[in-house]
């Protein structure tokens, strides 16, 4: 086990060196000038150039990404071009905002998906299946950019039970936490059906059925705990997708986290702060991917057998 964890950790290398070229490149070719962003448009161009040659931009591309590289290995990426702070340090300022709204989606999806794709899969082909179904295919349908200004207008515009934006309270969580659970609950619902009506249909099964065991054991104990390997998965996924990928929600909801910083920093192409937040947010989906990989020793133990070797 700690042999693969290791290599997992040795293979982030090549993978966050990929990320940072790709990204670096898209920053280099995108249309602006950041000397000229900070200085305003007013600027003198005797003033864009001096700030482009102490900022090293005037150098060619390659020399550029690899002065980049040289300082990431000692741990420092810059500083942000419009606010002059060191770039991780308003990453961790950012960074608990964007886990908080991940963890409560992944409860919401957990707390929702799982029981649902149980019952649905045990009532296979009711109206209670075909409802689950039909609710699960619009959320795994609805962009979440969609479906989140939809509950502002509802709840917030309309209602004004709500805030529509910002974290000021606890109730400022309610909505994008939904619009995040919800999508996320629709895709743990579909896989847990599916992998418990393999299961339930298996001879083991029945076995224990044949035996007398009770309807309720054979499902949570014998059906469940071997139905969980892809389930395991798909929520490692979706708590890596929503660390990375809630950068809409953020921006529709006005959510201090990463994802709204990351936006920020595009639009003011602000490369030291795209590159250090890019390369945070692989870096935490790539954890949360060894991380679900780890977990699936205790629950099948033919898996750890196959990592010792």
């Amino acid at each position: 086990m700690h042999k693969y964890i290791i290599k997992r950790i040795l293979l982030l290398i090549p993978v966050l060196l990929g990320v940072t070229f790709i990204v670096f490149s898209i920053m280099y070719l995108t249309p602006g000038d950041p000397a000229q962003l900070i200085l305003g448009e007013k600027a003198s161009p005797e003033s864009v150039a001096a700030l482009r040659t102490q900022m090293g931009l005037d150098k060619p591309f390659i020399v550029q990404y690899f002065t980049f590289i040289g300082k990431a290995v000692t741990g420092d990426f810059g500083r942000s071009y419009t606010t002059n702070r060191a770039v991780f340090a308003e990453i961790f300022q950012r960074f608990p905002n964007t886990l908080t709204l991940a963890v409560v989606g992944v409860v919401l999806s957990i707390a929702i998906g799982i029981p649902v794709g149980i019952i649905s899969a045990t009532k296979q082909y009711s109206i209670t299946d075909n409802v689950s179904m039909v609710v699960a295919l619009l959320g795994v349908s609805m962009p979440n950019f969609w479906f989140g200004l939809m509950l502002i207008l509802i709840f917030s515009v309309n209602l004004g039970w709500l805030p529509s934006g910002g974290f000021t309270s606890l109730k400022s969580l309610i909505l994008p936490a939904i619009t995040l659970g919800y999508s996320s609950s629709a895709i743990v619902t579909r896989m847990t059906r599916s992998s418990m009506l393999e299961v339930i249909r298996q001879d083991y099964i029945r076995t224990a059925r044949a035996k007398g065991v009770k309807e309720k054991t054979v499902i949570l104990r014998h059906g469940l705990k071997n139905a969980l390997i892809p389930v395991i998965t798909v929520v490692g996924l979706q708590f890596g997708h929503l660390l990375g990928g809630a950068v809409l929600t953020e921006t529709v909801f006005s959510w201090p986290g990463v994802g709204r910083l990351l936006v920020d920093a595009i639009r003011a192409k602000d490369t030291p702060m795209v590159l250090a937040s890019v390369v945070f947010l692989a870096t935490a989906f790539s954890i949360c991917n060894l991380l679900v990989d780890i977990l699936y020793a205790y629950v099948d133990p033919r898996i750890k057998s196959q990592y010792s070797k």
